[in-house]
């Protein structure tokens, strides 16, 4: 079955008819040639298909593109700014590092922080938040908050240890 869905992906709109079962990364992929979102295990759980869906975190692997009609994507192209001459300062402070072996997961990395980001800015806590007092105090990225925030994106090349100062340093 077929179905028209209407997107706008890194600033950019779409148009356009797809199969029903049409995920959102293999829209992304084979669509529209936007590669930076890689298919790893394509069951929602290395995280390397992380695109951002109206601002927040989701697997692109996991998300059917016709229940996210209308809806506002940004993949890992699109966190530059929109000539592409200035790195997001993520993709600087993850070159800067050396946050990155392979570079698989990078992508998905670099689209899940910058979802952590905006969820830390919006005072969302997470299991290792320490419990707030009411006070309005801002959450504190300490390395634990970050490790715990970014779990659900798998480095096969054991590149943590480098991630999680990257993303430290760019939150400064």
């Amino acid at each position: 079955m077929l179905a028209d869905v209407h997107l706008r992906i890194n600033g950019e709109d779409y148009a356009l008819t797809i199969d029903t079962r049409t995920s959102l990364l293999d829209l992304l992929r084979e669509h529209l040639d936007l590669t930076g979102a890689k298919k790893g295990c394509d069951h929602g759980q290395c995280g390397a298909c992380t695109i951002l869906i109206d601002g927040r975190r989701a697997n692109g692997c996991l998300a059917l593109a016709v229940a996210h009609d209308g809806a506002q994507i940004t993949t890992v192209e699109g966190l530059s700014n929109p000539d592409g001459e200035e790195l997001h300062p993520l993709q600087r402070a993850f070159i800067e590092h050396d946050a990155f072996q392979c570079g698989y997961c990078t992508p998905g990395q670099l689209c899940s922080a910058a979802g952590m980001l905006q969820e830390v800015a919006d005072g969302w806590p997470s299991a290792v938040t320490p419990a707030a007092d009411g006070s309005g105090t801002t959450i504190e990225l300490t390395d634990a908050e970050i490790r715990e925030r970014m779990n659900g994106n798998l480095c096969r090349c054991g590149a943590y240890v480098n991630i999680v100062p990257a993303i430290a340093e760019a939150a400064s």
